[in-house]
């Protein structure tokens, strides 16, 4: 009852506020003559002030005088001409407030809200939380601010605030649960992946230490060995990130979700998808700009400086290539990956773009892009326009 006495209470005042500018009608218009005509009769009394005590002339003070009377006058006599108007009334708006919009509230709090759900405090919700993450969260928080050492608990609320993008949360709650439960695959990658989601995406020296941690206690292990082969991918390693990329294939099952994203990033860096031979009639076009094995063998005794001028000769190669031939989905993968590990998101955004020209989003091939672009941190906003 007292929920809808409150209801009652709040549309009331709601109602009130909106209808007070359209009550006051032509009261603000009559109050403003009224103010001039003040304004001018203060002037009148400060004019004689200034007289008696000598700072202005008399001459001066009768010119100010016949211009201050004059406007005195003007609107008195625009007041007096006026008559007076009756109050005009927004009938339709008043009743729009005073009817519709309650109605309205009611029938949507009725459609969408829990009029049968009785009132529960926090403390009753905390001890029967359902489905309401928020009131999940609220519960573990509350627990582990009383006993900081439970392990078990940090467990349970790691991935929850992952899931829910409090990603630094989620970090401090995977190294809780590490120190007092000790580390396992599932705390270390959980952990690895908060430590590149603070990072846009990249692998960065420490997530892979944490990366290679969890590969000692479990060798196969997917998560951990993706990871560090995109950390190959995105030091400019391509040919160690193919083979740590065909290795996991090769390891995966034939069904394995994670397969199809693998073969993404082997055919990226320059290799044949598992299951494919590059050689057999119909497998298809390997990406243009791949390096041959003479070029392979050439960079290994270049310095570094020669090897990043020939990194960037190779893409612009395979950027000119895709100029002419855009229908080549591999290669404006690699395109947008090779801008993005060079550093020069420009590019990367404008090869996004014309691989999107041909590819659109709402195409498999498309949304790949997408999810690509914004793995790698390059903004999309306008890329499909």
């Amino acid at each position: 009852m007292l929920f809808w006495i409150l209801v009652a209470a709040l549309t009331a005042a709601l109602a009130v506020i909106l209808l007070y500018p359209l009550l006051r009608g032509a009261k603000a218009a009559d109050n403003i003559r009224a103010s001039e005509a003040a304004v001018y009769r203060d002037q009148l009394r400060e004019l004689d002030r200034d007289l008696d005590g000598g700072l202005i002339t008399p001459e001066e003070a009768d010119y100010a005088r016949a211009e201050i009377g004059r406007r005195l006058i003007a609107v008195s006599a625009d007041e007096s001409a006026q008559t007076p108007k009756p109050a005009r009334h927004h009938r339709f708006t008043e009743a729009f407030v005073l009817l519709v919009l309650p109605v309205l509230g009611l029938c949507l709090y009725l459609t969408t809200g829990r009029p049968d759900l009785p009132s529960q405090p926090l403390e009753a919700r905390l001890e029967n939380p359902g489905n309401d993450v928020a009131v999940l969260i609220a519960k573990a928080e509350r627990h582990l601010a009383e006993k900081p050492d439970d392990g078990k608990g940090w467990d349970v609320l790691a991935p929850i605030y992952f899931r829910t993008m409090r990603v630094n949360d989620a970090q401090l709650a995977y190294r809780n649960a590490i120190r007092l439960l000790g580390p396992s695959p599932v705390r270390l990658d959980g952990l690895a992946e908060t430590l590149m989601a603070v990072s846009d995406g990249v692998v960065t020296e420490e997530a892979r230490q944490v990366l290679e941690q969890s590969l000692t206690l479990e060798p196969d292990n997917p998560r951990a060995r993706f990871y560090i082969a995109l950390s190959m991918e995105q030091a400019g390693r391509p040919n160690e990130a193919r083979q740590a990329f065909e290795a996991l294939a090769k390891q995966s099952p034939s069904d394995a979700p994670w397969l199809p994203l693998v073969n993404q990033h082997i055919a990226m860096n320059g290799g044949a998808p598992a299951g494919t031979d590059p050689a057999a009639p119909g497998a298809g076009p390997a990406a243009p700009g791949n390096p041959t094995q003479q070029d392979v063998a050439a960079a290994e005794t270049m310095s570094a400086g020669d090897q990043q001028q020939m990194i960037r000769g190779m893409v612009e190669s395979l950027d000119a290539k895709l100029s002419e031939d855009p229908n080549n989905f591999e290669g404006w993968m690699r395109l947008v990956r090779s801008y993005a590990v060079l550093n020069d998101k420009d590019r990367a955004a404008g090869a996004l773009k014309r691989g999107l020209a041909a590819f659109p989003p709402p195409g498999e091939q498309g949304r790949q892009l997408l999810a690509l672009a914004r793995e790698l941190g390059i903004a999309t906003e306008g890329a499909t326009q």
